[in-house]
């Protein structure tokens, strides 16, 4: 009787690092991603003061570093851009 309750709990155990260690590897992963999707949002809307600002000479050149910027920095990164790059 107590090897069976002692299987039961190395199972117990196991199980519960599983989980732990898979929820400490998630959290980096949706860090990546959140900053992969911003970035991706921020290169589109710097394309789009692009397009918009052709006709007043505004510009920021699309790349992946002021793409960034924009992506972790938001709405306050393309202000930030526009008032260094032009």
């Amino acid at each position: 009787m107590g090897t069976e309750i002692m299987v039961f709990l190395a199972y117990g155990l196991g199980i519960f690092i599983i989980f732990f260690f898979g929820r400490l590897l998630l959290l980096p992963l949706k860090f990546v991603g959140r900053l992969i999707a911003n970035s991706l949002l921020g290169a589109g809307l710097i394309a789009l003061i692009n397009i918009v600002g052709s006709g007043f000479g505004i510009g920021i050149p699309l790349n992946i570093v002021n793409a960034l910027i924009t992506g972790v920095l938001g709405v306050p990164g393309v202000l930030m851009l526009l008032l260094i790059l032009n």
